[in-house]
Parts: structure tokens; sequence; C-alpha cells
């Protein structure tokens, strides 16, 4: 199994900005595009204050600040140039999620969607939408807003819509702790449970769910993998694996992975036989532009492995 997408991470709270214009994308793109990687996801359009496109909703509503440049419309245009599919991820406010206010939530990322799809959907490269917000747990509202959210997209363009929750496993620790591990996660019969009656909700709304490989111990990871497979394919989703490219073993938050730890992820998926991985992600993580050089030492390994000429890069 090979990386066919990666998320574009260019508004973050927990990763260094690297500050690139279009010819640094440009440049990203056709290494991906190099490797096979066919499918970019926005991780998301804005994050509380700063957004990536200038989004007349966000700076009446939330007073975020009007962007220099418009990256949607930038990722757009390299994605038709490079041949790749593009999935819009929607707002995180930053508050009203985490406050426990998710209709507030969907209410403005509907307007949202309204005003990106109305502004780009004419763009080729536009083929799916992500919904930014993660869980990890059946916690209180989230089938009916996966639900809501991902019907609403559906009514402007039946596109096919992404989740990428993340397990509830020893590694499920705050990004800002010290910590790497915690004593105790979720068993996977609890997993199967919660994401059982998740599915269950969701279906019909939410076209893929891609759980994001890391929170788990590697020993555990086949068994779960597994049970994630079983139950997408048991609700009539599809079933992609977020393989993350950077390293929650290190107390260093965070760097790219260890080759070796990334192989063992893709051979496990692939045993279990998931249908696409991507990853979180690649131009901080494996690209030969990164500002981490053991990123490029990653691509290297990943190219040699797989018998790819990309000495270009």
């Amino acid at each position: 199994m090979r990386l066919t997408g990666t998320f574009l991470d260019e508004i973050s709270h927990d990763i260094p900005h690297q500050n690139w214009g279009r010819d640094e994308w440009a440049r990203d793109f056709a290494a991906m595009r190099a490797i096979g990687i066919d499918t970019v996801i926005l991780i998301r359009s804005g994050h509380k204050h700063w957004m990536t496109y200038p989004s007349d909703v966000l700076h009446t509503r939330e007073g975020c600040f009007m962007p220099p440049v418009d990256l949607v419309e930038m990722f757009l245009d390299l994605a038709e140039e490079y041949g790749m599919a593009f999935y819009f991820g929607t707002y995180d406010s930053g508050r009203y999620w985490h406050a426990g206010e998710f209709q507030k939530e969907v209410d403005l990322n509907k307007a949202v969607v309204d005003e990106v799809w109305a502004r780009y959907g004419h763009k080729p490269a536009f083929k799916g939408w992500y919904l930014t917000q993660e869980v990890s747990r059946r916690v209180k509202g989230i089938i009916e807003i996966y639900a809501e959210m991902g019907r609403h997209c559906k009514s402007l363009a039946d596109l096919p819509v992404l989740i990428s929750p993340w397990m509830d496993g020893i590694k499920a620790v705050w990004a800002f702790d010290a910590d790497v591990s915690r004593a105790q996660g979720i068993t996977p019969e609890e997993h199967a449970r919660e994401w059982g009656e998740i599915m269950a909700g969701i279906s019909g709304a939410v076209d893929i769910v891609a759980f994001q490989d890391g929170h788990v111990d590697f020993h555990e990871l086949p068994t779960y993998l597994a049970i994630n497979k079983e139950l997408a394919d048991r609700h009539g989703l599809r079933c992609w694996t977020n393989s993350e490219t950077f390293d929650r073993d290190m107390p260093i938050k965070f760097l790219p992975i260890k080759w070796e730890k990334l192989l063992l992820k893709l051979q496990a998926a692939a045993q279990v036989g998931v249908e696409k991985a991507i990853t979180f992600e690649f131009s901080h993580f494996m690209s030969p532009n990164s500002c981490y050089l053991q990123a490029g030492h990653l691509y290297r390994r990943y190219c040699e492995h797989f018998g790819l000429n990309v000495s270009t890069f």
C-alpha cells in the first residue's frame, strides 16, 4: 500500500508555518505527484481568526482576518495542474465546538460551504468535502452533527464527504502536554461498539472514514484497522487510513516519523484491505522541500522501497 493522498496543513495550531508562496507550493505538488499522490485535502479552511481564503462570512460573523493570498484558489489551480482531486475542509471556530455549542458550529459551517461552493464550485479539481471537526468517541451530538453537515454539503454538490477521526488509544494525549502516552486507552470492544453506532447514524451523509493511525500502539494497530474496515463495510462507508508521517513517540512534538514505523503502518493497512492511504501530512513531514531535513530523507527511503525514480527531488 502506498500513500496516494495528503492533507494540506496551511492553517495549523501545533505545527510551525513554512511561509511558502505559490512557487514553493508548486514544487511540493510536483514532489507529491511524483510518488503517486492524487488527492489533496485541506485540513481546515480556517481556525479561530485565521483563514485560507477571503471569506466574507467568517470576516463578518467571526471577525476573522482577511488573508493576503487566496490559498483555496491556489490549491485548486495547482491540483488541476497536477491532476489531483481537492477536498475542501470546513472551518474550526476553536470555541463553539469545544464549548459544546455544536449547532453554532454547524450553522456557521453551512454558511461557509455555501459561500465556498458558489465561489469555487466551478473549479475542475473540486472533488469532495472534508468535515474538519475530529472526534474519537461517541460524544454528545456527534452523529447529528456529522449527518447534518454531510447532508448539507451533498445538497450543494453530490461529492464524497470525508471524516478522519482518531482512535482513543494510549497515545491519545494533548499535543501541548509533555507526555507521549497514558496508562490506558479505549479497548477494541469499546471502539467497535461506539463507532458502529456512529457509522450507522452517518451512513448516507458521510461517504469515507479515514481513521488516524498514530494513537494506538504499533502492536495494537492491526486489530483496530480490521475493526475499522469491518464496520465501514457493514455500514456502507469507504475505508481509508490516515497514516501519520509524524512521530508520536518523541518528546518533541512533532517531528518526521522513522521510515520503519511508517512502513509497518502501511503494511498493516494493506493486510486488512483498506482502500486508500492518505497522510497527515506530506509537506511538513515527508517532503524534500520541508523545513525538517529528515522529512526529505523519509521521502527518499520511501522512494527507494517502492522503486520510484525521483532523483530530481
